[in-house]
């Protein structure tokens, strides 16, 4: 199976992505996507504790994901694309092959942005990051567990 979900999430690994997307969704493999944690033992150390073993996690910098980005897509398991912001996705996309589907998970209240839903808040910057990311190609939708409806970027206005 492909990459089934790129999905940006604040907190990145959490109980939300391994229990609520990876149990239902089947997932073999999860990739956070993150130049500071993809040099940091300590931090990868933390995340392992909270995946269990039968799910691998890797650890990457953009430039690594983009250039693995192919080989994950064709890895028979399903897998998660993770990272813990709009800009870290936009350069991912960038680089990498296309996205079809961007999932908006948890982004929380920092100064500078609003709400949109109850769990992701956006600046007006991230907000125009994710219209061009839907101008390239991406279907940018809001969506905190599979078993919601998934919220389009146009209605988080």
């Amino acid at each position: 199976m492909p990459v089934i979900l790129h999905r940006i999430d604040d907190r990145m690994v959490h109980g939300q992505v391994v229990v609520g997307w990876g149990q239902p969704l089947a997932v073999g493999f999860i990739v956070l996507v993150d130049d500071t944690v993809a040099v940091n033992q300590w931090e990868q150390d933390l995340y392992r504790m909270g995946v269990p073993t039968e799910i691998q996690l890797y650890f990457a910098t953009v430039e690594e994901a983009a250039r693995d980005a192919a080989r994950w897509r064709e890895d028979p398991r399903n897998g998660i694309v993770l990272m813990g912001d709009v800009r870290t996705m936009d350069a991912y996309c960038r680089l990498a092959l296309p996205v079809a589907r961007v999932n908006l998970g948890g982004i929380h209240q920092k100064p500078g942005r609003t709400q949109r839903v109850p769990y992701v808040f956006l600046s007006p910057d991230e907000f125009a990051v994710l219209e061009g990311l839907a101008a390239r190609g991406s279907i940018v939708t809001a969506q905190d567990l599979p078993s919601s409806v998934p919220i389009p970027l146009e209605s988080l206005r």
